[in-house]
């Protein structure tokens, strides 16, 4: 038999959770032909795979690469790991659907974590035509989740109120337009805006839409850690609302309160998953952490109106800066500021940058806003969160899946957008032994693909697309450091992606076969 490529004397881990069994690996039409001892098979290509692990390709369940992605195609942040496919439109914030107005909102409120990249024709209409910018012109794939954000400025605007019953009919029209157009699901960000002005009711609405397609309501909580039972108690009404599956983004916090929660939503017969990082800070946009939601209301130049008004800022240091965070500004470091003026500050805390510029805390942070077009990212721990020991926890549990959160912006990113997947491996499977390696490739690539419906990825099996991930089990590490974070990982050797070859020996094709993976 003569197939496209063939991978031979792996050792195959093929995301159903079984043992590893020695095999080769045959490719033929971006399919997998065969698995098994091919003998004299011959193939265009030939890798010889002795000592190396053959997976599926990885699949990052929450990551914001809806535009670095289109701004860096081939994408070693991703491949260096063996990851394939991006799961995108994340925390409520996208960029389809929209007008121009509310893309201009999404690209400079989003920034921090988004990214603006300015070499980029923002000229699409509709999830349709976004997704098209991704089909065979950049290395991974991805999946989109529609915004409920976005939706929310379409139809209300910024106002902070509920919506009306005519309302939630154009926003569920919406959502019926984007699942049609192939996306796989709703996301919410509950500490974003405008998304944290949607209740239960609403965003319920929203997901009725979706049960009919399968879709899933992947949220960013309204709280987390201590007061995850808050944000959990949302989710259950949600999904008894409307009968939608359920996705919680990055869950974290103390794992004796956070598992007992998913425990709960599954035993009153919910489908309920999440998605985490092996780290114990996490990362967002400064205005998020640093004010509140008051200032940031009503879009972006409302927003630096009032940081610039004297008054308002007199207001924030009696009443605001004093009082308790669940953000100390002390372990908030600056990961990316948009002005290149202010760029010396990245990699500071926000508390060590106010004293280098010789201002208070409240000062140094309204005139970085005001002077980065509100594009400041930060890298942040909270007050009382999670130990390494909640993070091992929370990452074992059955309904969990890796997401690196990844962000690929700034001097001084969060290590997770290079490093989580190769932690999982390295670190968490290899070196403390929190998974067996059948059970780290599931959390890694079977679980998402079963929770967003790819059902044709995510496994090495006959039929199934040829998204494969090939790796020295001994070595794959993560070299990211929260003082290095564009660090790339080692220890992947090959990355094959709808049958084509994206990194081979370490190192970048430039083929660009990713697809748009569409509902359906």
């Amino acid at each position: 038999m003569e197939y496209d490529l063939i991978a031979r004397g792996g050792w195959v881990i093929d995301g159903t959770g079984g043992p590893a069994f020695r095999a080769d690996v045959a490719v033929l039409d971006s399919v997998i032909a065969a698995v098994g001892h091919l003998g004299d098979s011959t193939a265009a290509k030939v890798l010889d795979a002795t000592g190396l692990t053959i997976t599926p390709g990885f699949i990052d369940a929450h990551v914001h690469g809806d535009l670095m992605l289109l701004a860096d195609p081939v994408h070693l942040p991703a491949l260096k790991q063996g990851v394939t496919t991006y799961i995108i439109g994340q925390d409520g914030c996208s960029f389809a659907p929209g007008s121009a107005a509310t893309i201009d909102y999404m690209r400079r409120y989003t920034a921090g974590f988004n990214g603006n990249p300015p070499n980029i024709d923002y000229d699409w209409n509709g999830v349709d035509e976004y997704l098209a910018r991704f089909d065979r012109k950049t290395a991974i794939n991805v999946a989109y989740l529609i915004p409920n954000g976005n939706v929310r400025i379409e139809v209300i605007g910024h106002d902070p109120r509920p919506a009306t019953d005519h309302e939630l009919r154009a926003m569920q029209k919406m959502v019926r337009d984007g699942m049609e157009a192939g996306a796989v699901g709703l996301s919410t960000g509950l500490d974003y805006l405008p998304s944290r002005h949607a209740d239960a009711r609403e965003i319920a609405a929203l997901c009725e839409v979706l049960v009919p397609d399968d879709g899933v309501y992947v949220t960013h909580m309204r709280a987390y850690g201590a007061n995850s039972p808050v944000g959990m108690e949302e989710v259950y009404d949600i999904v008894r609302r409307s009968g939608v599956a359920a996705h919680i983004s990055h869950y974290n916090g103390p794992a004796d309160i956070m598992l007992p929660l998913i425990d709960k939503g599954l035993a009153m017969g919910f489908d309920l998953t999440f998605d985490t990082y092996p780290y114990l800070a996490g990362s967002t946009i400064l205005g998020m952490v640093s004010l509140p939601p008051w200032v940031q209301e009503g879009g972006n130049e409302a927003t630096l109106e009032r940081l610039a008004d004297r008054t308002i800022r007199a207001r924030l240091e009696s009443d605001w800066f004093p009082a308790p965070t669940q953000f100390p500004l002390n372990k908030v470091h600056l990961a990316m500021v948009a002005n290149p003026t202010w760029r010396w500050a990245e990699g500071k805390t926000v508390i060590d940058a106010a004293k280098k510029a010789g201002q208070t805390p409240c000062d140094f942070i309204c005139d970085i806003l005001l002077a980065s077009d509100l594009a400041v990212g930060v890298v942040s721990f909270r007050a009382i969160d999670r130990t390494e020991e909640d993070v091992r926890a929370i990452l074992r549990h059955p309904s969990h899946m890796a997401g690196s959160d990844g962000i690929f912006r700034g001097g001084y990113p969060h290590p997770r957008g290079t490093g989580a997947f190769a932690r999982y491996l390295g670190y968490h499977t290899r070196t403390l032994g929190d998974y067996t390696w059948p059970e780290a490739i599931s959390h890694l690539t079977s679980h998402a693909a079963r929770r967003y419906r790819l059902t044709d990825r995510g496994m090495i099996r006959p039929g199934y697309v040829a998204d494969i991930a090939l790796f020295d089990a001994s070595t794959i590490t993560d070299r990211s450091t929260y003082a290095d974070g564009k660090a790339l990982a080692e220890g992947v050797r090959h990355v094959i992606v709808d049958g084509t070859m994206v990194l081979e020996d370490g190192l970048p094709t430039g083929a660009t076969p990713g697809r748009a993976l569409r509902r359906g």
